[in-house]
């Protein structure tokens, strides 16, 4: 079967579309698929061409099996909307062209973003060719909740009506959570066209047993409990809101470590300079192969999201790595991502946004030390039901047996 697959990203980009992408692919070729992917050339989140790279009309490479096909686009930082827009319908467009020339039994396009999926049902329809719609994302919904759109506007409404065909025209559409699965139900999606295929850890990459205490000195971190935010600084991720409750609360022998980039990063980076907080480090976007260095050095794993409905619907992919290392989750997200929490009693939760119950869910795990360990033993355990590799090859027998071979 030969796939050809259209992502916006892609390693050695570090985000999770281009990591789940890249370990799905894998374990394709080595069930014998032949992988073509569509992707930009690596700028994410800076908005700035890789050492070793140029933004070139077409180059090719191929990583472990999987032939890659880098195209230029207009290259932007991960802010500004209209630059954005840009960014993502000039490699829309470009994918759309080269595709053409790309032999395919069946296509996938991934969202986020939402104009690769364009990409994805054009290509369809000239190669007449079936088409996959991974759904990553429920765009424009999202960009509208981070304040990037109004939904009262003509454009959003343009945009939902363009999504909702898009669903309709696949031959199979596999969001990564439930609630997504409900979301397009209730707007009329029929649930026999959907699988869901969630995120997931990659249990060889991410060793328990990993400690790193050297890196820990060389960071100059003194004290004794790391809490550690490995991702992008984005608006839905709500980091102002965590210096702001650093600031307020005494937490004492914790330290908090921030690591990525994006939109939002240099805002809450000077916002903790200018409170003055010594137990707080930055650190700019690190390779995909040192994440779990990095983690070694943690003793909890931060994610927060923004306080809104649209976010209970997602379930952040960084919670899957950090759990294959042990680490429990403080969690500031409702619905979909608590749900898993809960299940397997691997966290702390707290409400989106609100202070007082952040500060007490730090306390009550550096207090803890019997919690503690019981919570990392469970993070273990959901992080092995959430195998990357057994996931993929879910993925690819659904698309064999509902597309491919229908």
């Amino acid at each position: 079967m030969k796939i050809l697959f259209i992502t916006d990203n892609f390693p050695p980009e570090v985000n999770a579309p281009a990591t789940r992408t890249y370990e799905h692919a894998i374990e394709w070729v080595n069930e014998g698929a032949e992988v073509t992917v569509l992707t930009c050339n690596p700028n994410f989140p800076q908005g700035k061409i890789y050492d070793g790279y140029k933004n070139r009309i077409k180059q090719v490479e191929h990583i472990d099996g999987i032939k890659v096909v880098r195209l230029w686009s207009y290259i932007s930082a991960n802010q500004g909307f209209v630059k954005r827009t840009l960014d993502y319908m000039s490699f829309a467009w470009m994918s759309s062209v080269f595709g053409l020339f790309e032999k395919a039994d069946v296509i996938i396009a991934t969202s986020p973003q939402f104009f690769t999926t364009w990409a994805g049902w054009f290509l369809s329809k000239l190669k007449r060719k079936p088409w996959v719609f991974e759904l990553r994302d429920l765009w424009p919904e999202s960009i509208a909740t981070v304040g990037a759109m109004s939904k009262e506007s003509r454009a959003y409404r343009t945009l939902e009506k363009i999504e909702l065909g898009l669903y309709k025209s696949a031959d199979l559409v596999i969001p990564n959570t439930p609630a997504f699965k409900t979301n397009l139900v209730n707007r009329g999606i029929p649930k026999e066209k959907m699988h869901v295929i969630p995120n997931g850890a990659n249990l060889e990459l991410f060793d328990p047993d990993r400690k790193n205490p050297e890196l820990k000195e060389k960071l100059g971190i003194k004290e004794e409990f790391v809490i550690g935010y490995i991702g992008t600084h984005g608006l839905a991720h709500s980091l102002d809101f965590v210096i702001e409750s650093i600031a307020k609360a005494d937490f004492g022998n914790i330290h908090f470590l921030f690591i990525g980039d994006g939109a939002e990063k240099e805002k809450v980076k000077s916002m903790a300079e200018d409170k003055g907080l010594e137990n707080v480090t930055f650190l700019d976007p690190i390779p995909k192969d040192q994440i779990p260095d990095y983690l070694a050095l943690t003793n909890a794993s931060l994610v927060p999201l923004k306080k809104s409905d649209t976010f209970k619907t997602v379930i952040p992919s960084k919670i899957f790595e950090a759990c294959a290392m042990g680490k429990p989750i403080i969690l500031g997200v409702e619905g979909q991502a608590k749900e898993i929490i809960d299940e397997f009693d691997a966290g702390v939760c707290f409400e989106p946004e609100n202070s007082t119950e952040f500060a007490d869910a730090v306390n009550r795990l550096v207090g803890d030390k019997e919690l503690y360990q019981t919570l990392s033993e469970n993070a273990l355990n959901l992080a092995r039901a959430y195998d990357r590799k057994k996931l993929a090859k879910e993925m690819l027998e659904v698309i064999r047996e509902k597309v491919v071979g229908k």
